[in-house]
C-alpha cells in the first residue's frame, strides 16, 4: 500500500536523495533536495513500508501555467503504476490551467504521451551543462 504525502518535511530528505541516486541522479544531495522541494509549489512523496519510493514536484502560478519536474521512482519500485498515479494527482490539480509543461527524460516520452502530453512546436530551453544540452536539445 502506497501513501502519497503532499507536504515536504526534512525528515524525508535522505529517502528522497536515495530515490534520485537509484536512477543515477547523483547531484541531488541533501542540501539541494531541501532547496528544490521547499521552492516547489506542489510536492508528492510516495511512501511504502516507511520508505520513500518515489517523488515528484511542480511549480505553478495557480492560474495559467504549471511545470512538472522530477517524476522519479526508485529503481526497485518502477513499473508498478506509482509514476502514473503521481502524474494523475498533479494533472487533476492542474486541470483548470491553460498549460502544463514537462520535460521528459530520454526514453520516457511514450509514458507521458499516454497521459496526454504532446511534443512542442516551439519549446526552447537553455542548458548550462553540456551533458544536459546534449540529451535534451537538437
Amino acid at each position: 500500500m502506497y501513501q502519497y504525502i503532499r507536504k515536504f518535511t526534512q525528515k524525508y530528505t535522505s529517502g528522497i536523495v536515495d530515490v534520485y541516486r537509484s536512477v543515477g541522479w547523483t547531484s541531488h544531495d541533501n542540501e539541494n533536495v531541501i532547496k528544490i522541494f521547499n521552492a516547489s509549489s506542489h510536492v508528492i512523496i510516495v511512501i511504502k513500508d516507511e520508505k520513500v519510493v518515489a517523488v515528484t514536484r511542480a511549480l505553478s502560478d495557480g492560474v495559467y501555467n504549471a511545470a512538472i519536474y522530477d517524476v522519479v521512482v526508485h529503481s526497485d519500485n518502477q513499473n508498478k503504476g506509482v509514476a502514473a498515479e503521481m502524474l494523475k494527482i498533479l494533472l487533476d490539480e492542474f486541470s483548470s490551467l491553460s498549460c502544463i509543461h514537462l520535460i521528459s527524460t530520454s526514453g520516457n516520452e511514450k509514458f507521458y504521451k499516454k497521459s496526454g502530453f504532446k511534443m512542442l512546436k516551439t519549446g526552447m530551453a537553455i542548458y548550462h551543462k553540456s551533458h544536459l544540452e546534449d540529451e535534451y536539445t537538437y
